[in-house]
């Protein structure tokens, strides 16, 4: 099947990936709500049809916190990466450069700083407040040191949510003889992720984390000594120590509510992703881009405000533009990209975002997208 959509993508990888990986990174939290959420009301919102007007020229591009993005899209901070494609982390920031965006590298990814950063672009560095403070100092200041210009921390996950299909695809919760097997036997029965990932893409460990997991092989090595250093004490005061080693912009990432969007303002974040975690952390709660609104009511002049979750088209992405996002993250569609075929997938996926923004801004009547606002809505629809 050659792909044409993100769903497309998500379909090939479903096929290539072992089940535990796909599921991993398919599923949300609980009943998975707010997972559904996060597309069906992005694709409830209607937009404005403009016609009769000069659209020749188009210009998608936005500026923010120093960084050009070539449209207002940025690859946001996908756990375990490299388990999807062999080095995957590398190969999807090799595509985002060529895209002109940035791309964000999660603490919990495969490849470390260092090895992303070597392909060219050092990458936007995504944290979360761990308790031992000690060790992220240390990585705090190796990533600075790299030239990673912004850090991305990460506010809504003091405790893992609790995912139902991780449980029941072995990923969590499967130990001993029979766990080992069945994982054994997801790999075979894949052989293309065999030979690219499990034979060639090691070391199969969380790269900006391993200096700190002594004689760990497994990712689920790595991954609980993550769940166990996840600190729930952290405040707004804690950005604070964040400063004392990081002086560059901070972007905090996790916000659904206008007073904790204000909070972030209070303590000097530079800008703020409205975001549920791609509906794996609380369940219930409301989708990003019904979030987005009120948010950026409340603080769009004081911080960079943008989007993560459902976005699963460039008309999604335009939509977000008119409620007050200056650029959207993307999760789950590059990594399906990345699963379905590597570097050359996620550059064909990107390419598909853009074509699809244009036709959109072309048939609103948008020439440029920073212009984007809600009158490119129709809201009594």
């Amino acid at each position: 099947m050659r792909a044409a959509s993100v769903s497309d993508y998500r379909e090939l990888a479903r096929r290539r990936l072992p089940r535990i990986f796909f599921e991993y990174i398919d599923g949300g939290s609980y009943a998975e709500a707010t997972l559904a959420r996060n597309v069906d009301d992005l694709e409830a919102i209607a937009l404005r049809q403009r016609v009769m007007r000069d659209m020749s020229k188009l210009d998608m591009g936005v500026e923010s916190l120093g960084q050009a993005f070539a449209m207002p899209v940025g690859l946001a901070p996908v756990g375990m990466a490299g388990m999807y494609a062999r080095r995957g982390e590398t190969q999807a920031a090799r595509a985002a450069a060529e895209a002109g965006l940035p791309f964000c590298l999660s603490a919990m990814g495969v490849c470390d700083a260092a090895e992303v950063a070597a392909t060219g672009a050092p990458p936007w560095f995504q944290l979360y407040m761990l308790k031992d403070r000690g060790y992220m100092r240390e990585l705090l200041g190796r990533v600075k040191a790299l030239g990673c210009p912004v850090l991305v921390f990460t506010v809504d996950l003091p405790i893992p949510g609790a995912r139902y299909r991780d449980v029941r695809s072995g990923f969590t919760g499967s130990s001993g003889v029979s766990g080992a097997l069945n994982t054994a036997w997801d790999g075979i029965t894949h052989p293309a992720w065999l030979w690219d990932v499990g034979l060639h893409g090691r070391p199969h460990s969380l790269g900006s984390v391993a200096g700190a997991v002594q004689g760990s092989r497994r990712v689920t090595d790595f991954l609980s000594w993550v769940a166990r250093n996840f600190d729930r004490t952290v405040t707004w005061k804690d950005l604070d120590w964040v400063r004392e080693t990081w002086d560059g912009p901070i972007v905090v990432k996790g916000v659904l509510d206008p007073a904790d969007a204000k909070d972030a303002v209070k303590a000097g974040a530079q800008g703020l992703v409205v975001s549920n975690h791609g509906g794996r952390q609380l369940d219930g709660v409301r989708s990003s881009i019904s979030a987005l609104p009120r948010i950026a009511d409340a603080v769009g002049a004081d911080l960079e405000v943008y989007m993560d979750g459902g976005i699963r088209s460039g008309l999604d992405v335009l939509k977000a533009m008119a409620l007050g996002a200056k650029a959207c993250f993307i999760g789950r569609a590059w990594a399906y990209a990345l699963g379905a075929g590597g570097q050359a997938q996620v550059a064909r996926m990107l390419g598909t975002l853009r074509s699809e923004l244009a036709v959109a801004m072309v048939l609103t009547g948008c020439a440029n997208v920073r212009d984007a606002g809600r009158e490119l809505l129709d809201l009594e629809a």
